[in-house]
């Protein structure tokens, strides 16, 4: 099983890529995580948002396999505890499909990768911005992950 993390935007600052490789580095090989990176639209004088979001969510889904178990980050979602989360990750491994989750841009997540998501997660009622989200999300999938595998780093 693989873990991508789809995200809208590219050319992040290198904090953000240095923070999201320190954990996904850690993954084991039978548990990859990869990102997946779509290009954020660009917004112009007066950008008609409505359709710009349109156009990363078309990217985003393109980025799915048909088969992916979708989970779109949404503020709208429901909130996971850690080990709600590692129950989750050890119930995807039985099931062998690949998870996907979506990180929307700026402006949010698209309402197709709602509609297609099998769960909409909160990672918290805070707005986060978007390139930490990518971190943050590799960093309680690795805990996760470690719980699952009774490894060192949750000490909870």
């Amino acid at each position: 099983m693989r873990l991508k993390l789809v995200c809208v935007g590219q050319k992040m600052p290198g904090w953000v890529s240095d923070g999201y490789q320190e954990y996904a580095r850690r993954f084991s090989p039978d548990m990859p995580l990869e990102l997946i990176e779509t290009a954020l639209a660009p917004r112009g004088k007066n950008p008609d948002i409505p359709r710009l979001i349109q156009k990363e969510g078309d990217a985003q889904l393109a980025a799915l396999a048909r088969t992916d178990r979708v989970i779109a980050l949404e503020v709208e979602g429901k909130a996971w505890s850690t080990e709600k989360l590692a129950a989750q990750l050890e119930g995807w491994q039985m099931d062998g499909r690949d998870v996907a989750f979506l990180v929307g841009g700026p402006d949010g997540l698209a309402p197709d990768c709602r509609t297609r998501a099998d769960h909409l997660w909160s990672l918290s009622s805070l707005t986060l911005p978007h390139p930490l989200v990518r971190i943050l999300l590799a960093e309680q999938l690795y805990r996760a992950w470690s719980i699952t595998r009774n490894h060192p780093y949750h000490r909870a």
